[in-house]
């Protein structure tokens, strides 16, 4: 583990040659069923946190298989997370289309689709009040399932500073899709 620390790339090459199975194994066993794609997406998540960590095993703390069963636990259950989440998403606009296409004879169907759509032109609206940033940021994290962690690593942006940016597209959005005289 300290060669990795050292940017030392054979020494991945070993650690992951040695466990590569252990981790696949995990995660197939872990939730993901039959999906290999899915136990191969988590080894390579493992791997990659290993090597990009600044944190890593240490001996004081116990055995390097359970830490490393645990790095993969955790990938795994963010995984799942991130998959279920991106299952339950649907977009505005696949939302109003698949509305449209249905038979419109009952009322509600009707108001259903005019409903949607007014959000989304006050949605769309309110976005010219939001930095490209903040847009960003909210569809990466309302729409496409990321945690605010993993936007701050994808961004290479403290997370503090993602959170705030967060905060403050919030606060323009509430400011401006908030009906007249309501606060």
């Amino acid at each position: 583990m300290q060669l990795i620390k050292d940017k030392q790339s054979f020494a991945l090459r070993i650690l992951y040659d040695r466990y590569v199975r252990l981790v696949y194994s995990y995660a197939v066993k872990s939730g993901a069923g039959s999906d290999a794609s899915f136990a191969q997406d988590v080894v390579q998540l493992v791997f990659t946190r290993i090597w990009t960590t600044d944190k890593g095993y240490d001996p004081s703390k116990g055995h390097f298989v359970n830490w490393l069963i645990t790095v993969t636990r955790n990938i795994t259950i963010d995984q799942l997370r991130k998959q279920r989440k991106q299952e339950l998403l649907v977009s505005f606009d696949q939302g109003i289309a698949e509305l449209e296409q249905t038979s419109l004879n009952a009322r509600n169907e009707l108001q259903e689709v005019v409903s949607r759509k007014l959000l989304k032109q006050e949605i769309e609206a309110a976005y010219r009040y939001l930095t490209v940033n903040q847009v960003l940021l909210i569809r990466l994290f309302y729409w496409e399932g990321y945690t605010l962690s993993e936007i701050a690593d994808r961004n290479r942006e403290p997370l503090g500073t993602v959170k705030s940016r967060l905060h403050q597209a919030l606060k323009m959005l509430r400011k401006h899709l908030t009906p007249e005289g309501e606060d």
